[in-house]
């Protein structure tokens, strides 16, 4: 069984809408080793409109490339604003959400990730037997 690694960070991000938030939300970005590609960025219920926890997996390349210029077209849409935000864009059938979070934050966290795994190396901390197993189980 492999061993799972993971990098947290909170950060401090304005949902905006009609009626922006007074207060910033405490959002989560996480990184797992065991999901190399990927990271999460998770609310908390009272961030929400249902009112539960609620999270999206995007491509770690995204949230990097984000940062920098527009990238994504899909569900998950980032890009730079002004001199120290990203927007980050989730498109669901019901509706877009719009985040502002701080660029610096995000970079911090991706510097973290990449400490752990250095881009380009995901494919090392894939666990290809453990997966084909669980694929398998599931099949059952």
């Amino acid at each position: 069984m492999s061993t799972v690694t993971v990098v947290e960070q909170t950060v401090s991000a304005r949902i905006v809408a009609s009626a922006p938030r007074a207060e910033p939300v405490r959002a989560v970005l996480r990184y797992e080793t065991h999901d190399p590609y990927a990271v999460r960025m998770a609310f908390p219920a009272d961030a929400t409109l249902e009112g539960n926890d609620l999270a999206w997996a995007f491509a770690r390349e995204l949230l990097a490339t984000g940062t920098d210029r527009p990238a994504g077209d899909g569900d998950v849409r980032i890009r730079p604003y002004g001199y120290d935000r990203t927007v980050v864009e989730f498109h669901a059938p019901e509706g877009v959400a719009v985040v502002h979070v701080l660029t610096s934050e995000i970079r911090r966290f991706l510097a973290r990730v990449e400490l752990l795994v250095p881009a380009g190396a995901e494919s090392r901390h894939l666990d290809l037997d453990e997966d084909l197993a669980e694929l398998l189980r599931d099949a059952l």
